[in-house]
């Protein structure tokens, strides 16, 4: 065992003996040239001696490769170097043509018999798109893929259960009952589009995941897709995500628009169930190199798919994706919200509440926000203001800059999650919220108590935490500590049973 700068005969003296003694290969090459009569006696030592002294004059020798630019295997990435991540894109879709996409992506063939449940979602689609129904996640995700086909954009979605969707929404493949043929109503949206390629891969995250990068870094024009059954089995990959996906530009200015979806929520499923690792991602985002996002609704979903590939900017995505929310009655959209509208990276305040009258606001990400919702509706709570940070990195500090000078000064700051204290975005966030807020305005946390694992096992503990967590943040009174006090002598007590907000540095 040594590296390649050590003494390797000191620990395996016989092999090294062996091979000092052999001649090498440049020299066995030359002896050969020479017998064949391509070189003359001595021409391999002049020719290693000009090589020599052309480096010591400084000159260039290295003879330049052809063809790495400009031929059918090689991309040109230059039109997307150097762009600004907050440059506005239009990503809204117009009705006529959002209507066309929505008849195609539920046409399938005649005599073609889908399982009850399935057709009963087909039915339900087309209901969403005369507006019968409001928008699901499964149906905008859809129309996302439509329309960045119907715009010239490839697509390529691979994960472990992706053409049926882990939790029963997706459905990109549709399976006869009776044959078991297969059907992708996006690979027929028109008779000439762009490909769609939806791939049910094998059970090992590190070589798909690694396939997907080095595919995602030679097609700047397609939307390419990793989603992970859960979230937390993207750990079995972390080696590309630190090697490659976060610092791959910084390394060895490879670009890519590679795309992470990571199923990510509280739902008492379990340690192995409920967290992508939030904080991972969070940790490695530095130099505008990534983005993280957790889209609340399905037409954020909707914008962000369509913003990853219009804006002339290829960075990997990694998306916190739905679990319950994906059938919550309040995660839903209006036809209208994809017509118009865009990306939001921020969501303020979404109920008629008077601003002027709010003592608190506390921002949030993801499934958490429904439950504070609902709660502060069921006690009627008005002066509380809820706000959703939808990306997480590139912090959006000018829309959050925004948000405060909407509300009272005096106005408490909460940080509300479901992760425990140490996991989830609130150590690598908070410093942002703490310094557009000010000097003595302090951001306080609501959420579980530090853990070493994600989530409790146990159901009925974490509906107790869950509620106690949301109740912290719309009720708790603050408690009068030092910013050193957070995390280090944070109470012994679990935060369930300690409704105290604690406050940041």
């Amino acid at each position: 065992g040594h590296n390649e700068a050590d003494e390797p005969a000191a620990t395996q003296p016989l092999m090294y003996r062996a091979i000092r003694s052999h001649p090498t290969v440049r020299k066995q090459y030359a002896e050969r040239l020479q017998a064949e009569g391509v070189l003359a006696a001595g021409d391999a030592e002049k020719m290693a001696e000009q090589y020599r002294s052309a480096l010591d004059e400084g000159r260039h020798e290295v003879h330049p490769s052809l063809g790495m630019i400009g031929n059918a295997h090689t991309i040109d990435w230059s039109r997307y170097a150097g762009v600004d991540s907050g440059e506005p894109v239009a990503t809204a879709v117009p009705g006529p043509k959002l209507a066309s996409l929505g008849r195609r992506i539920l046409q399938y063939p005649e005599g073609f018999t889908l399982h009850p449940r399935v057709a009963q979602i087909v039915v339900n689609r087309s209901k969403m798109m005369s507006g019968g129904m409001p928008l699901d996640w499964g149906c905008a995700e859809t129309l996302a893929y439509a329309s960045l086909l119907d715009d010239g954009v490839a697509v390529r979605l691979s994960g472990q259960d992706c053409g049926r969707g882990t939790f029963f929404h997706r459905h990109a493949v549709l399976h006869d009952q009776g044959s078991e043929r297969t059907w992708v109503p996006l690979q027929h949206l028109a008779e000439i589009q762009p490909r769609f390629t939806v791939i049910d891969s094998l059970l090992s995250e590190e070589a798909v995941l690694g396939f997907e990068y080095g595919y995602a870094t030679t097609s700047p024009d397609c939307l390419v897709i990793w989603e992970g059954q859960f979230g937390d089995f993207v750990n079995g990959a972390q080696v590309l995500i630190d090697q490659f996906i976060s610092s791959g530009e910084a390394k060895w200015g490879r670009l890519c628009g590679l795309t992470l979806f990571l199923p990510h929520g509280y739902e008492g499923q379990g340690p192995e169930h409920s967290s992508a690792r939030l904080e991972r991602f969070l940790q490695l985002c530095a130099e505008n190199n990534m983005q993280v996002c957790v889209p609340s609704t399905p037409a954020q979903m909707f914008h962000m798919l369509r913003r990853q590939m219009l804006r002339p900017l290829r960075k990997p995505l990694v998306v916190m994706t739905p679990k319950s929310l994906l059938r919550h009655e309040l995660s839903v959209s209006s036809l209208g919200e994809l017509t118009g509208g865009g990306f939001a990276s921020m969501i303020d305040e979404s109920d008629p509440i008077d601003a002027r009258g709010v003592r608190r606001i506390v921002f949030c990400s993801g499934k958490v926000y429904f439950d504070l919702l609902k709660a502060r509706r069921a006690e009627g709570l008005a002066d509380v203001a809820l706000v959703r940070i939808e990306q997480l990195y590139p912090f959006p500090a000018r829309e959050y800059a925004a948000v405060l000078a909407r509300y009272p000064r005096n106005a408490d700051l909460v940080w509300c999650q479901e992760e425990p204290q140490n996991q989830g975005a609130w150590y690598q966030i908070r410093h942002r919220l703490q310094e557009l807020a000010g000097e003595g305005r302090p951001v306080y946390y609501a959420g579980r108590a530090p853990a070493s694992a994600p989530a409790t096992g146990l159901a009925k503990l974490h509906e107790a935490e869950q509620k106690q967590l949301v109740q912290t943040a719309l009720t708790a009174a603050s408690a009068d500590r030092t910013a050193l006090d957070l995390p280090r002598l944070a109470p012994a007590v679990p935060a369930a049973a300690n409704p105290t907000m604690r406050k940041s540095s």
